[in-house]
């Protein structure tokens, strides 16, 4: 029995407080596009160890504190074959540092306000689409996503 399962990948979406870091990827697919720093998990690591090496490979930063955002895992969001990517947040001071490396041409910090006017690599603008709903209100993006026991939003409160 032969099974095809999706690839694993990691993005991260490294941010201050008015900025995202993107990358402009080196190869194809989307040679020249702007893109969330981020690649493939290797057999036998951890997704937090992938994040961290792809973080460091594609813009030369160290990261630590970094929190799960969600999983986007649409078939056709990468034309290479089906992935699913875990997003993870990190939050840094440390913007100003970043430096292209191995798969990324270029990185370059865009205001928040300018994002959704982008065309990004992959599935890129949904998910940045989705962070800038949360940036905009945390407790009611979470809110309004989180369920109750009873299969009710916790915005409207379980109790």
């Amino acid at each position: 029995m032969i099974y095809q399962n999706p690839s694993l990948t990691v993005d991260g979406l490294i941010y201050d407080s008015r900025r995202l870091l993107l990358i402009k990827r080196k190869n194809e697919p989307f040679a020249d596009c702007w893109a969330l720093p981020g690649g493939f998990v290797d057999y036998g690591e951890t997704v937090e160890h992938a994040l961290r090496r792809e973080m460091l490979e594609e813009t030369s930063l160290r990261v630590s504190n970094i929190y799960l955002f969600g999983v986007f895992s649409d078939p056709d969001r990468d034309p290479r074959s089906h992935t699913a990517s875990i997003i993870y947040l990190i939050p840094t001071d440390s913007l100003a540092q970043a430096k292209p490396a191995d798969d990324a041409k270029e990185t370059s910090l865009f205001p928040f306000k300018e994002l959704p006017d982008l065309k990004l690599a992959f599935d890129h603008n949904k998910i940045i689409s989705e962070f800038v709903k949360f940036l905009s209100d945390p407790a009611l993006y979470l809110a309004d996503r989180l369920p109750c026991p009873d299969g009710t939003r916790l915005r409207n409160g379980c109790l």
